[in-house]
């Protein structure tokens, strides 16, 4: 049985869906955004997965980044928000996640 093989393609298989969300909720810095994946089990990522996404997301035009000085003399950081070309592209995801949720649902004999 090779079931966390199968966990794995589906958490990197959503891991920029559920990145969208999460700046869509909120303007959010790297390692907020790690900190946050990292309460889901299945979403937990390292800076090696997550920082190449960003920027892949920010040279695709869905993201936009700002530095904001941070407290007490910390050093900046950036902060990714959508674009809105990323609001759009998050509202497809959303539909195409909802018509793959209900297909699953359908297979198992769930839908009513």
């Amino acid at each position: 049985m090779n079931l966390d093989k199968w966990k794995s393609q589906i958490a990197r298989g959503t891991l920029e869906y559920c990145v969208l969300l999460m700046l869509r909720q909120k303007t959010c810095y790297g390692y907020e955004i790690l900190q946050e994946l990292s309460k889901y089990t299945m979403l937990a990522s390292t800076e090696s997965t997550v920082y190449p996404l960003l920027r892949r997301l920010l040279k695709e035009n869905y993201l936009e980044a700002f530095w904001k000085d941070s407290v007490e003399g910390l050093p900046p950081r950036k902060y990714y928000s959508l674009t809105s070309l990323g609001e759009e592209y998050v509202t497809l995801m959303s539909e195409e996640w909802e018509k793959l949720l209900q297909a699953i649902i359908s297979l198992k004999g769930e839908d009513q």
